[in-house]
């Protein structure tokens, strides 16, 4: 017999004066697709809604949305240390070094041993340059680079400072190596992953991602976004049978 599914219990949200909702971010939306989706269930009140650290379109897991007067803070939790998980498969590269492209470079893996690739890691840790993907929305002479590599510009990357606390290989298949990355705001693991193939003369691409925690706030404890939308229109129609009845 199946067992009954117990329904979420949500605290007494306050939403305009401010709200920080954890969400799962579900694969192929944009995180702006996420902050839609909820300020689209507020109507019609209007209300601010936003997002703390974009995910892109391929990756899963949390993204911070803020409602109300706390969309103030928005860079504050922004700034906060980030945790991922994920996969890459390393003997082949792509343009935008994740799935977003087909490949288009296939390289020898035989000569890889795993010493060599717990090795590899090494080099990553600490405070490090990183290039942006050329297919990444860091914006360049007002446009966003994603747009130039569409049109196939070829444009100069300026080097970013970050900081990379923890980079570890969790499991070894090859061609796909699994790992956990502990990073800074601002850092792609995308190009950590395409640098780290460089590194190993095989190339590599993302084919996974998820972000597992941001700051002090997990994914464990996230809601399904439709799981929220549908609470907050529950709310918006019980608030509305309220005042008929007053």
């Amino acid at each position: 017999m199946d067992q009954e599914v117990k329904k979420r219990e949500f605290p007494e949200f306050n939403f305009p004066d401010g709200e920080l909702l954890l969400v799962n971010k579900p694969y192929r939306w944009t995180s702006f697709d996420v902050v839609s989706k909820i300020r689209n269930a507020f109507k019609p009140l209007k209300l601010k809604v936003g997002h703390a650290g974009t995910l892109d379109p391929l990756a899963t897991g949390l993204l911070i949305i803020c409602t109300g007067k706390l969309t103030k803070k928005i860079d504050e939790f922004q700034a906060q240390e980030k945790e991922y998980t994920g996969t890459m498969v390393v003997g082949s590269t792509t343009p935008s070094y994740d799935l977003e492209t087909e490949v288009d470079a296939t390289y020898e893996t035989s000569h890889l041993s795993e010493e060599m690739i717990l090795e590899a890691c090494k080099p990553f840790i600490g405070d490090i340059s990183q290039f942006p993907p050329p297919h990444s929305a860091v914006k360049v002479e007002g446009e966003r680079l994603y747009h130039k590599a569409r049109r196939g510009e070829a444009v100069e990357l300026r080097p970013r400072a970050i900081t990379i606390s923890a980079f570890e290989i969790t499991r070894i298949a090859l061609p796909e190596i699994e790992f956990r990355v502990v990073c800074s705001k601002g850092t792609y693991i995308r190009s950590l992953v395409h640098d780290f193939g460089k590194s190993l003369n095989c190339g590599a691409y993302l084919s996974r991602l998820r972000r597992t925690r941001s700051g002090e706030f997990r994914c464990d404890h996230a809601y399904e976004v439709m799981e929220l939308v549908r609470h907050i229109r529950e709310l918006k129609e019980k608030e509305s049978t309220n005042m008929i009845a007053e």
